[in-house]
């Protein structure tokens, strides 16, 4: 069996992919790659362009911002199943907004951001929902990010913030 094949495999074992017909996934087979990273490796750094979405597949991958006086801030540690590199399917982000570094031994399959844009235009039912599924990612984040920032608000001494 060729990779493509098994990558095909994997995909339909993936829930994001559950409502995708075959030849979709095939489709997204054709765009997609493999890749493995170990422990303390960096994915990619926050400011770096945007190239790829990645799904992990197994391990843990730490999601970190950069915070001024108080340095690299995890807010979310992916897990499997978990998207990573989001907004390289939005049309206006062009550099990462975060930082990923792997906790533990990391397979993802990963999708260049291009291709996979052009994959969402031409075949707009796979489009629906790949954007459909980024949207709760995004509303997920995003959540995940504001109790952090008020976790981290709350902790901050009036000296700090200027009072």
């Amino acid at each position: 069996m060729d990779m493509k094949a098994d990558l095909s495999k994997i995909l339909r074992r993936i829930p994001w992919f559950i409502d995708l017909e075959q030849p979709s996934l095939e489709r997204l087979a054709k765009i997609a790659v493999l890749r493995e990273i170990e422990p303390g490796e960096v994915l990619f750094r926050e400011g770096d362009r945007e190239d790829f979405l990645f799904i992990l597949l197994e391990g843990q991958v730490a999601l970190e911002i950069e915070v001024p006086t108080r340095g690299q801030v995890l807010f979310y540690t992916a897990e499997s199943l978990d998207i990573i590199g989001w907004s390289s399917m939005t049309p206006i982000v062009r550099q990462r907004t975060a930082s990923a570094r792997a906790i533990q031994h990391s397979q993802l399959i990963g999708f260049q951001n291009k291709l996979l844009q052009q994959l969402c235009d031409e075949d707009h039912t796979l489009g629906y929902v790949i954007m459909r599924r980024l949207a709760n990612v995004v509303a997920t984040r995003l959540l995940t990010i504001r109790v952090h920032l008020m976790d981290m608000i709350s902790h901050t001494s009036p000296l700090e913030t200027g009072r």
